[in-house]
Formats: structure tokens, C-alpha cells, sequence
């Protein structure tokens, strides 16, 4: 199976050889500064499945151990993934060609999240990570 998505100008192009591990929508501040919008929907997946196949995106440090690849020319964020990340890599949903094949799971970071969002989907929610307490 093969799973590919890339930016909005179509200078960088990625990859995946395995379906998603998970999936959501994250409502934290940084995802909201780097994207612009309020909220952010990842797919989650291993280093060893994904690849980039043409282009080669920019990087930056978004947080301490955060590492973020974006396009350079059309600014489209695309991974997120950090040494405390082990071998995950979380690729934005937006960004495949067909992000309704993988639907988020559940909503996480909603103690940052921005009053006027109001989501009716039933989805779990969760105050920090799925993986908190």
C-alpha cells in the first residue's frame, strides 16, 4: 500500500508504505503558530515509512526536541517528529492527496484550545495527549 501527499506548490513530495499508526486533531498553541489555523490534524507513522520522494523541505526546532519539515516556497507544514518522539514521525492529515482516507481518532490539546472551536464530530478529547494522565 502506498500512501503518498506533499505540499500546495508540489515542490516536495512524500511517501508512506505502511497505513497510519493514528490519527487526530491537535488544538495546541504550537500547531496553531506554525499552521495559522486552529487546529491541526496529524497521521502518525514510523521513520522507516516514510520517505520524501522529491524536493527536500525545509527544517526548524518549532519547541525543545521538536523538529518540524515544511516547504520552503509554499510554507506547508508537513512532519513533526523529535528524539523524544522515538522512531515516530506525525505527518499533517491536510497534506496527502487523499486525507479523508484516514480520519482522526480522537481531538488532543484542548486545554489550549481557542474558545469559539466547537466540534460536534463525538470524537474523545483529551486535556494533553491521548497517552496523559
Amino acid at each position: 500500500m502506498m500512501i503518498e501527499g506533499g505540499c500546495h506548490c508540489g515542490a516536495i513530495r512524500y511517501a508512506l508504505s505502511a497505513p497510519p499508526e493514528a490519527s487526530m486533531i491537535c488544538h495546541c498553541r504550537t500547531c496553531r503558530g506554525v499552521s495559522g489555523a486552529p487546529v491541526l490534524a496529524w497521521i502518525s507513522t514510523t521513520n522507516d515509512a516514510f520517505a520524501i520522494t522529491k524536493g527536500k523541505p525545509a527544517q526548524y526546532a518549532s519547541s525543545p526536541n521538536v523538529q518540524r519539515q515544511l516547504c520552503a516556497a509554499c510554507g506547508t507544514q508537513l512532519t513533526y517528529a523529535g528524539p523524544d518522539y522515538g522512531e515516530a514521525i506525525d505527518v499533517t492529515t491536510a497534506s496527502l492527496d487523499d486525507p479523508d482516507a484516514f480520519p482522526p481518532t480522537h481531538h488532543s490539546w484542548l486545554s489550549h484550545d481557542i474558545a469559539w472551536i466547537k466540534f460536534g464530530d463525538g470524537l474523545p478529547t483529551f486535556q494533553k495527549s491521548r497517552g496523559d494522565p
